[in-house]
């Protein structure tokens, strides 16, 4: 599966690599680092509101078990018991960038993967 364009916010390209510059490096980053580097980069009014930005609430399925999830994407530091993903979970890191209606293959662990699909994308400023 090819990976679909994704789009991302200078406000949370900026905010994400601040972050990562501040964790202790971790094999899984590397996906939200490939994913921010083929991300296309705009400022945030121009951002399409139907795109996953950080504190978006996704509606997002796993096409593998077909289970829906709603969660809002998060910095790990604001990640709460339910109802938020870290970016640096593999799902959080494949969530940024997305619009509502695309899919993107990601891995789960060593031999298995999953396909995300975005049902819907709510964003309250």
């Amino acid at each position: 599966m090819i990976k679909p364009k994704i789009i991302v916010s200078n406000e949370d390209y900026d905010g994400i690599q601040a972050m990562l510059e501040k964790e202790d490096f971790m094999p899984s980053h590397d996906l939200l680092i490939d994913e921010l580097d083929r991300a296309k980069i705009v400022p945030k009014n121009k951002l399409p509101i139907n795109v996953v930005r950080m504190n978006s609430t996704v509606t997002f399925t796993m096409q593998s078990t077909h289970k829906t999830f709603s969660l809002t994407l998060v910095y790990p530091r604001d990640v709460k018991e339910s109802g938020t993903l870290s970016i640096l979970t593999p799902v959080g890191s494949a969530l940024i960038g997305l619009s509502i209606g695309q899919e993107i293959e990601w891995p789960l662990d060593k031999n298995k993967s999953t396909v995300v699909h975005i049902d819907t994308v709510e964003y309250k400023e």
